[in-house]
């Protein structure tokens, strides 16, 4: 019998932030929000959070195998985060979109992990139509592929009462200037 597995999740998610910050993006990760989540409230919208986990938004950042966890500022005010990696959606680069998406863990995954074949993660280029009828198709106890998808803002949604929280201003990435 196999020793159970850990999660690629994890693995994953540091991986994808080091290739952002290597490369002067600005890592953000999607949430699903529950109870076991700490965050600001007044920022979820859906039942979703989307977080800045870059260098210069967080403090303290640790990005581990069960959590992630950081201290940050919300409206002026510092925010100490937790997020359990299974709530972790994506995580992806704001200025050109690119990451992994992640389908939500359930208890059908649990009980997989501990036989040692968690669920598999992969990221596709596929047009948007061949990955609604592949997810369709598949049964929810199997992997699905996922992608980040941009899409134009609808009507509907411009038109709420939550106030979007501010962008913070682009800052050019450090660099060192060596001097004779």
């Amino acid at each position: 019998m196999n020793a159970p597995t850990t999660s690629t999740r994890p693995y994953l998610i540091r991986a994808l932030y080091e290739w952002c910050t290597d490369n002067g993006f600005t890592p953000y990760l999607a949430v699903a929000v529950d109870e076991t989540v700490q965050v600001p409230r007044e920022y979820i919208k859906n039942n979703e959070i989307v977080l800045n986990i870059g260098f210069d938004a967080t403090s303290a950042l640790t990005l581990g195998n069960e959590f992630i966890e950081f201290k940050a500022r919300f409206g002026g005010k510092a925010r100490e985060i937790l997020v359990p990696i299974s709530h972790v959606i994506a995580i992806y680069a704001r200025e050109n979109g690119q990451g992994m998406a992640f389908p939500l863990e359930s208890a059908s995954d649990d009980v997989s992990a501990e036989d040692g074949a968690g669920p598999d993660f992969s990221f596709s280029a596929l047009p948007e139509t061949e990955l609604d009828a592949l997810a369709t198709a598949a049964e929810p106890t199997e992997s699905k592929i996922m992608q980040l998808v941009e899409s134009a803002p609808q009507a509907d949604a411009l038109d709420t009462d939550t106030p979007e929280p501010p962008n913070p201003p682009l800052r050019p990435r450090p660099s060192l200037k060596r001097v004779k």
